[in-house]
């Protein structure tokens, strides 16, 4: 099952995470998700846990609980949804840099 876990100290390691989690069953991953420019974490991550007794009990249990001064947002994570790619670059297309006709 994975887990969201939201509200997190930025400082907190995916080795803390992990053994929060390690807590109430066997833990298969932790991760943090991070910035992609300056790779500091964003204050939420993911737990994935194989068994879903544990992973539910897990839940239950750190829902809630102040973590590095903040107060955890536990529950089982929602399968991500598609977004619309965006265009990138300048403009994109035939708009942006020249344009139109030239004389």
């Amino acid at each position: 099952m994975n887990i969201y876990v939201g509200n997190m100290a930025y400082s907190m390691t995916e080795d803390e995470l992990r053994d929060l989690f390690s807590n109430y069953g066997t833990v298969s991953s932790a991760r943090l998700v991070t910035d992609r420019d300056t790779g500091r974490a964003k204050g939420f991550g993911f737990v994935e846990m194989a068994d879903a007794n544990e992973a539910n009990a897990a839940i239950e249990a750190i829902n809630g609980t102040k973590q590095g001064g903040r107060e955890l947002v536990v529950n089982e994570a929602r399968p991500r949804e598609e977004r619309p790619r965006r265009e990138g670059g300048f403009g994109g297309g035939n708009r942006g840099f020249g344009g139109g006709r030239r004389f």
